[in-house]
């Protein structure tokens, strides 16, 4: 029987606290770049500059999460990025495997060590006093190399929706337009096409244009606002008053985490929530600088989503993926931003029923094309997502047994 023995956190990494720089929001935001800028639970910006070059442990600081853990308290990050004073940064000092480390802090219960009420908070101090119960070295390498082969696969279907090329797409549209601009991301897939039918409108380059409102569009065509073709839901339900009943909750920290709802008791969830229902199109009204689209579909019974989500849906039904691309295209978020109040950072707010005087170029047969194209792309999409999210909770069913050492990882490969 292998031995375990017991160490402080403090003996096994080194801790780079004194290297973090917090940026203030209107800083952050003149000085918008392609590097990640992470807080407690993740990116929060895009910046220009970086402080970080690898990979290392990120462990939350503060925040109410560090009591509820409903979401990861430590998230491995790489590459080259900035970190604010949200979140500690740890590295091993060649005691241990800090992909284990993070494996391990996720399932501990960490409320010990976090002081104050009104804002609790994971000092440094009590950070390094974390007690853990370790293998060897080579056990921790060997069980941290079997986990990350379900994070490795989750995190394929991600780039799968990414960086796939779907040969459908092109298919559909030699057969029907014979034009588009191939790109290799299946969102931007969607999104290339989109803008090249709808904002340059492409494909009709050859026929005849006529002047709008907008200016110049397809013969045929026609501008409408968004109220002609969309509606915003209004239906709610409170999930207290039916206490035992579970509920799939779409929530802004469940589209941070994987864009996966979380299943929650009504007498867990403490406010009304906007009922959700097939092929319906969230955009967050909080902080909406953070761009989040949510394209949802075969739901299940008793789903919601957070209130902080305006929840759009298509009049037509045949035309909820053209109404997903819109809603998730740059003209779009252009104009909400256009409408945003309030004050910076998470305070931002914009007033859903003004959304619904965008204006568009319309035509119905053009919009069922698209859509007829678009469809298999978001099913493969969600069909990603669901892999991804049992691929976690088989992970998540075993990581105990194997932090725990009742499970070898020869009993499982």
């Amino acid at each position: 029987m292998e031995e375990w023995k017991e160490y402080k956190l403090e003996e096994v990494v080194n801790i780079l606290d004194y290297k973090r720089i917090p940026l203030s929001s209107k800083e952050r935001s003149t000085r918008k770049g392609n590097y990640p800028y992470y807080g407690a639970q993740g990116i929060i910006d895009y910046i220009d500059d970086y402080i970080f070059d690898g990979t290392y442990l990120l462990i939350a600081e503060d925040g109410e999460n560090l009591k509820s853990q409903k979401q990861n308290v430590a998230q491995l990050a790489s590459g080259k990025y900035w970190v604010n004073n949200h979140a500690h940064i740890v590295e091993s000092n060649g005691k241990s495997d800090i992909r284990y480390i993070c494996y391990l802090l996720n399932m501990m219960d960490l409320s010990g060590y976090i002081t104050g009420s009104a804002q609790p908070k994971l000092n440094q101090a009590n950070l390094t006093s974390i007690s853990l119960q370790l293998p060897s070295l080579e056990s921790q390498k060997r069980v941290a190399d079997f986990l990350s082969i379900f994070d490795d696969k989750i995190e394929v279907n991600r780039r799968i929706n990414d960086n796939f090329n779907y040969s459908l797409l092109i298919e559909f549209v030699v057969i029907w337009l014979l034009y588009i601009r191939i790109n290799d991301n299946l969102e931007q897939q969607a999104q290339a096409l989109f803008k090249s039918w709808f904002v340059d409108f492409e494909p009709f380059k050859d026929g005849e244009f006529v002047e709008s409102e907008l200016g110049m569009i397809p013969k045929g065509w026609k501008v409408i606002s968004l109220e002609d073709i969309i509606k915003i839901s209004k239906k709610t339900v409170n999930p207290g008053k039916y206490p035992d009943i579970q509920f799939a909750h779409y929530s802004i920290p469940a589209y941070d985490n994987g864009m996966n709802p979380e299943v929650q008791l009504g007498k867990e969830i403490l406010s009304n929530k906007f009922t959700i229902m097939d092929k319906m199109t969230l955009f967050s009204k909080l902080n909406p600088r953070i761009k989040r689209v949510w394209f949802i579909d075969n739901v299940l019974n008793e789903s919601i989503c957070s209130t902080e989500f305006v929840p759009y849906i298509a009049k037509n039904t045949l035309f909820s993926s053209y109404v997903y691309s819109l809603i998730n295209s740059d003209g779009f978020y252009e104009f909400v931003m256009s409408l945003v109040n309030g004050a910076t950072g998470s305070h931002q707010r914009f007033h859903p029923n003004e959304t619904l005087s965008y204006m568009i170029p319309f035509n119905d047969e053009i919009v069922l094309k698209y859509s007829h194209i678009v469809n298999p792309i978001l099913t493969h999409i969600l069909n990603n997502r669901e892999e991804s999210s049992r691929l976690a909770e088989l992970r998540d069913s075993l990581l105990p047994r194997l932090m725990s050492g009742e499970l070898k990882v020869n009993d499982v490969e």
